[in-house]
């Protein structure tokens, strides 16, 4: 094997990625040439990764220009998704790819702070590259948060939140970005929701697990009515709730359908958001759930918002209370909002006040924490 000779360079050359889905985003400089990559120790860049070969490829720095060269590996080197056979020139923004491990090519220069649209672009292919990891490999980490009852601050439930460590995909909104790219946005939903449901057969079973749909999946109400009959084969006795977006309860015809097979399956429905945009009390009436989630919007610091803003909010909350609907506050971090949503009626809550959410392994509460699950509110 040639020596990696240390360059002198003005121009640094940087592959930034992921070695493993369980480390945070790295900025790998190429100094020296060769610049050999793969599984083995003895390499410059050392990736720990099965499909990644020994000696896999190597990153040749020709006059401040960067070139890669695969080394016959097994499962090939790529640029921006094409497979290299000899060598390739490799520029600034370029996705290079050894086996499933991904990295954006950079330049460190007189200007390092001057982000190019060039490389935002290539941030969002390197997301949407990682996003077809995260569907076929379920790279989701579901998180927990608590959902606790208002009097005794005793946790009764779980919501499930998706996570993943991969770059560009640490939350839902960014992978619900990439996953509209794609239309895959049902698909996505369904994962997050299989797998939360999956992990989460490691809480007790007496507590109550809510997990979300995406709008898109009311469009196909027949394969979302097969997901959750997978759902409740999964877990035959843990008690459910299903939340919908407030937008889409306003959509009558398609929550009467979906109202009768959670009835069937002894799922309960909330509605999440309430009173951020488009639902209205008549859908409380037509189709009620059996949780009302409050948005943030109208809870957080209600301790100090006006009277009338206050009773507004109670008179919500009573209006909810009378149809038979738990009405639940979203968002409460400060003693203060709790005590007095406390004071306006609500039932249960949720906020990083009670926890914030988290892997299985640190979201169960010990026993004594937890209370009885709360009943589901007209289970119909």
């Amino acid at each position: 094997m040639l020596d990696c000779l240390t360059t002198s360079s003005q121009t640094r050359w940087l592959l930034s990625g992921q070695l493993t889905d369980d480390e945070p985003m790295r900025r790998i400089s190429v100094d020296c040439s060769p610049f050999t990559v793969g599984r083995r120790a003895d390499q410059s860049l050392s990736i720990p990764s099965p499909t990644v070969s020994g000696r896999h490829a190597e990153i040749l720095l020709e006059d401040d220009l960067l070139r890669v060269r695969d080394l016959g590996s097994t499962n090939g080197t790529f640029v921006n998704g094409v497979r290299v056979t000899d060598d390739c020139a490799v520029h600034r923004g370029d996705l290079v790819q050894f086996a499933q491990i991904v990295f954006r090519a950079t330049l460190e220069d007189s200007t390092p702070n001057l982000k190019t649209i060039q490389e935002d672009s290539a941030d969002r292919a390197l997301a949407l590259i990682q996003f077809d990891k995260l569907m076929t490999e379920r790279a989701v980490s579901p998180h927990f948060q608590p959902i606790v009852a208002m009097g005794t601050q005793q946790t009764f439930g779980f919501e499930i939140l998706g996570r993943s460590k991969l770059f560009g995909l640490t939350d839902p909104a960014m992978m619900f970005k990439a996953a509209a790219v794609l239309n895959l946005e049902a698909e996505l939903s369904r994962i997050l929701r299989d797998e939360g449901v999956r992990v989460g057969q490691g809480i007790p079973g007496g507590q109550l697990l809510f997990f979300n749909t995406h709008p898109a999946e009311i469009e196909d109400l027949g394969v979302l009515e097969f997901s959750l009959r997978e759902l409740r084969e999964l877990d035959p006795h843990r008690p459910m709730v299903l939340e919908i977006h407030e937008a889409t309860a306003t959509q009558s015809n398609q929550m009467r359908e979906l109202r009768s097979v959670l009835d069937e399956l002894c799922i309960g429905l909330a509605y999440d958001d309430f009173g951020a945009g488009q639902a209205r009390l008549v859908e409380l009436v037509e189709v009620p759930p059996d949780y009302l989630k409050f948005d943030m919007k109208l809870v957080q610091g209600i301790s100090s918002a006006s009277l009338e803003r206050q009773k507004m909010v109670e008179r919500l909350v009573q209006m909810t209370s009378e149809l038979g609907i738990v009405p639940l506050a979203e968002g409460i971090e400060q003693t203060a909002d709790h005590e007095v949503c406390a004071e306006l009626g609500f039932s249960c809550a949720q906020g990083f006040l009670y926890g914030r959410p988290q892997p299985l392994s640190r979201s169960s509460q010990a026993p004594s924490q937890c209370g009885q699950p709360a009943p589901l509110a007209g289970v119909r």
